[in-house]
């Protein structure tokens, strides 16, 4: 059976704007995915812009709710789209809350607009159930159904798996990854990959390295915190506020319940840390507040901690024990502006232990920046971290110059870096180079093909590589194409 009509409108020559359109017939469509380019991939073009026809396109299906994978929505509605928005349940109630602060940020601040839009969103999310069929599309030549399983991306992600069954010619699977996740994430279930798929359209974003070892990073986290800690100050993390703002949250968790500290509030920041005779920083944890300071960190964390049920079995464990991993007695969460601004002057200033959680994860806008600016330049506080840092983003270039007292523009402001700076590896949420060939291999019937796409060249051709030399040592037939 001939693979159906795909074309790539985004994530084909980069790791952002994803969105793909699939014919069912000559007449209707579906769109995977219609994110944002961000960063290189947006060119010299509006990335929030469509650069196709919505006329055949009946309905979109979201993968996860990263706003390079959603962030060109609102165009698409703008643009007359009237089908359904099908994601999965917990995708269903993170979407309006991703739609909403991007609709602010790039569009309108203006209330009523705001509300009119989401109302005409959440009007079109049908949430499914993972691991069920539904019919989208019944005639009497063609019969195509969608399932959605878990892809232990984020909350809600999931791969898409597409029946077609044509009268007299059998049946086909279309498989699209979407982004796949890693091993041993806290709080989501490992992904299980499907039985089948005739094609296969994969994310390669780390398709030519390894993570760093993820089983162990809460040790390497609580390491880099305790030596930074020792020069007396701040612990800055600059952290996205879905997916990786929660994992922190979960693992301090675990570190204050380790130190007997998950019960208790801290009452005098100024004990926190103590130095002994010989100098050594003996911290008390039980002491050391964890400011989140980001309100859209806070709304997907509360929604997170209302979507327990989609929480791997170790984390309903904790709570089921009385624990709280997201909402721990120890965590000060800020949502106010002015409250922001009084409590970066009061750690500027006091240089107090605590350890804040601020967007965006690469500096590049958001309230980390005001901490950075306030901070980067005394030697007491440190920087850690967590995430990859984008080329050209200003956390990129306080992690490559930060150690070697160099500085970094921040709001048109050169920023001498005086401050400490760590990083803590293996916090990825994207599956890394086995992890993506296990997805294939795993399966009972490898693909017939694989399209490998959301990865930058080199990536793409050495997943390629690796993907080819494992059908060929397993005697498979089958193909892989870089689209």
């Amino acid at each position: 059976m001939k693979h159906p009509k795909l074309i790539h409108h985004g994530a084909r020559e980069g790791v952002t704007g994803s969105c793909h359109q699939l014919w069912m017939d000559d007449t209707s469509s579906l769109l995977i995915d219609c994110g944002q380019f961000q960063g290189e991939d947006e060119g010299q073009g509006d990335e929030l812009a469509l650069d196709f026809s919505i006329e055949v396109i009946k309905a979109l299906i979201v993968t996860h709710v990263h706003i390079d994978h959603v962030g060109r929505i609102p165009s698409l509605l703008a643009a007359g789209f009237e089908g359904p928005i099908l994601c999965s349940e917990p995708s269903a109630r993170l979407l309006p809350i991703v739609l909403e602060d991007a609709f602010r940020l790039s569009i309108s601040r203006d209330q009523e607009q705001l509300e009119r839009y989401l109302k005409v969103v959440e009007q079109r999310i049908i949430a499914l159930p993972y691991g069920n069929w539904f019919t989208l599309h019944d005639t009497d030549s063609v019969h195509w159904k969608v399932r959605l399983q878990p892809a232990g991306h984020v909350l809600g992600s999931a791969y898409v798996e597409l029946d077609l069954s044509a009268a007299g010619a059998g049946s086909e699977r279309v498989v699209f990854s979407g982004d796949l996740g890693a091993p041993h994430s806290p709080i989501l279930p490992d992904l299980v990959p499907p039985e089948r798929a005739d094609l296969l359209i994969l994310e390669s974003t780390y398709g030519d390295r390894r993570h760093q070892d993820r089983a162990h990073r809460r040790e390497r986290l609580q390491v880099a915190i305790e030596r930074a800690l020792a020069d007396e100050g701040t612990v800055l993390i600059p952290s996205f506020s879905i997916g990786r703002t929660q994992e922190l949250l979960y693992e301090l968790e675990e570190i204050l319940h380790e130190h007997n500290g998950s019960a208790q509030t801290p009452t005098n920041t100024s004990e926190a840390r103590k130095v002994d005779n010989d100098g050594a920083v003996d911290i008390d944890w039980p002491q050391l507040p964890i400011i989140l300071d980001s309100p859209l960190a806070g709304r997907f964390t509360k929604t997170y901690k209302e979507l327990q049920g989609y929480w791997d079995e170790d984390a309903r464990h904790r709570q089921e024990d009385g624990r709280k991993p997201l909402s721990f007695k120890q965590l000060i969460t800020v949502d106010h502006h002015d409250e922001h601004l009084r409590i970066v002057e009061h750690l500027a200033e006091t240089a107090r232990p605590a350890i804040v959680i601020a967007g965006n994860g690469m500096c590049s806008g958001g309230r980390i920046v005001n901490y950075l600016k306030a901070m980067l330049g005394d030697p007491r506080h440190n920087v850690v971290f967590v995430g990859y840092q984008g080329k050209g983003t200003p956390g990129r270039a306080i992690q490559t110059h930060g150690p070697d007292g160099g500085f970094v523009d921040l709001d048109g402001q050169r920023i001498d870096i005086r401050a400490g700076i760590d990083s803590v590896g293996g916090y990825s949420a994207h599956a890394d180079q086995a992890d993506l060939v296990g997805f294939v291999t795993r399966m009972k019937q490898w693909p017939n093909e694989i399209r490998l796409i959301h990865g930058e060249d080199q990536a793409k051709q050495r997943l390629a590589e690796v993907l080819e030399a494992r059908y060929r040592e397993a005697g498979q037939k089958g193909q892989v194409t870089i689209p």
